[in-house]
């Protein structure tokens, strides 16, 4: 059978691959997936169940439920410090598919996308599968793995048309502070689309809701592209999207706790076992050193860390060449396999 050539060109991720052989060991200590541990807060759940049984389970509008798009407006303007109206909001199936739905509305074939290095791999894979030319820029540890405005400037042609920033990073765990952000929204004036997710803040990663805020001038594009993939979005979905948005937080506050506090675990125990690993300031992922005691050998020290330690963590590889001397971990583990899983990354960096 023949095959769409950029589709049969997608690279695997490098994280599934590890993820597929950890799920073969009962005994793993999982810290290459990034996944909360925490179930959804009830009154979430509650909600989605309530809608689906008062009928709330047909087609709805593909950009969203008129309410839910209010109060993601208004929670722009409160969290986000600017004005988006209820119309330039659209609600995704994950953070994941808006951004894949943005980059087939603003770009076209050919065109070139500058990516960080080291990324997320499907931003990728999306990039390929549209048949856009990405375009690596480097997060490197003389810049605090952030973004630097002067080397994206040296990467435009005539053919960049989409800059992606990711803050928090994932995987390096970095956050662009506010006046980094205000230069790099200058380098691309009046068209900033910003994708969010309620998958990690509401622990909500399987329910696959997200949302873009975009000027007012594309929200007709991405709403068709959205209705040629998804349609829209699940109803019930949307009503526990609502109830996470208005309802109580203080679940998100005791989440939040709990990722500083274990954070602040890792760092700590990385120290004492002689791991490299710049603290954190976002997300919840670390990303440790290991290339002076492994040069070159990323992908080869995960499989060896699962194989011979039990201990699941993704190579930096799978984020993009500059991933090469790293691995990532991610700090949604409980505490007790947190801990123990870096007494072993330690050990078998270190040889201690």
């Amino acid at each position: 059978m023949r095959l769409n050539e950029a589709a049969a060109r997608l690279p695997g991720s490098g994280i599934r691959e590890i993820m597929e052989l950890a799920l073969r060991r009962p005994d793993a200590i999982r810290l290459e997936i990034g996944d909360p541990d925490f179930d959804t807060p009830p009154h979430v759940a509650e909600a989605a169940a309530r809608a689906a049984a008062d009928g709330a389970t047909h087609y709805a509008s593909t950009v969203g439920i008129p309410p839910l798009r209010v109060a993601l407006a208004e929670k722009v303007l409160a969290r986000n410090g600017f004005a988006v109206a209820p119309e330039q909001v659209v609600v995704t199936q994950g953070a994941t598919q808006g951004i894949f739905t943005a980059l087939a509305a603003l770009a076209n074939r050919g065109d070139e996308v500058l990516v960080p290095d080291p990324a997320w791999p499907n931003y990728l894979m999306m990039t390929g599968l549209l048949g856009l030319d990405a375009v690596r820029y480097p997060l490197t540890a003389d810049t605090g793995f952030l973004p630097d405005v002067d080397r994206l400037a040296e990467l435009v042609t005539p053919r960049t048309r989409v800059l992606l920033v990711n803050s928090p990073s994932n995987p390096v765990g970095t956050v662009a502070d506010r006046d980094r952000i205000a230069a790099l929204a200058e380098f691309a004036p009046e068209r900033v689309v910003s994708a969010y997710s309620f998958s990690k803040t509401y622990a909500m990663t399987g329910w696959r809701i997200g949302y873009l805020a975009v000027p007012a001038g594309i929200a007709g594009v991405v709403a068709k592209c959205q209705e040629t993939v998804v349609a829209c979005v699940s109803t019930p979905t949307r009503h526990a999207a609502l109830a996470a948005l208005t309802g109580p937080q203080d679940r998100v506050a005791e989440m939040r706790a709990a990722y500083r506090s274990r954070r602040d675990l890792v760092v700590a125990l990385a120290e004492e076992g002689g791991l490299e690993l710049p603290t954190p300031t976002g997300a919840f992922y670390g990303w440790v050193d290991i290339g002076r005691s492994h040069p070159g050998a990323a992908h080869e020290f995960a499989v060896d860390l699962l194989a011979r330690h039990g201990v699941a963590v993704a190579p930096g590889t799978a984020f993009g060449p500059a991933g090469e001397g790293y691995v990532r971990l991610s700090p949604a583990a409980a505490g007790e396999d947190l801990a123990e899983g870096v007494r072993r990354l330690a050990l078998a960096v270190t040889g201690a």
